[in-house]
């Protein structure tokens, strides 16, 4: 009845890493985020696929939510970064071309 040798599922080892880079993505350094997307994607992958049970999934979920989320914040400052630079650069050309 003892039973004693019971242990967790090992966890993956990437779900703690998904999960800082998908914070670090989010915060501070947008480049990250499509790197925890990709990694998130590919440990919940292998979670669900794995035939034994693995502990991180949430981890590596939220991670990889954040990663998406992350990324398309990226991609919005990028849009505005070059929407910017080409408005500038036409009122640049519209100034100089009036005299």
């Amino acid at each position: 009845m003892g039973g004693g040798d019971w242990q967790p599922p090992a966890k993956h080892p990437q779900a703690t890493l998904v999960l800082i880079l998908g914070i670090l993505g989010l915060v501070l350094c947008s480049v990250l985020a499509p790197i925890a997307w990709v990694m998130g994607n590919r440990a919940v992958r292998e979670i669900d696929s794995s035939p034994q049970p693995v502990a991180g999934r949430g981890e590596a979920n939220a991670g990889r939510i954040m990663g998406i989320i992350g990324t398309v914040l990226l991609a919005i400052g990028l849009l505005a970064f070059i929407a910017l630079i080409a408005f500038g650069a036409l009122g640049l050309f519209a100034s100089s071309s009036s005299y």
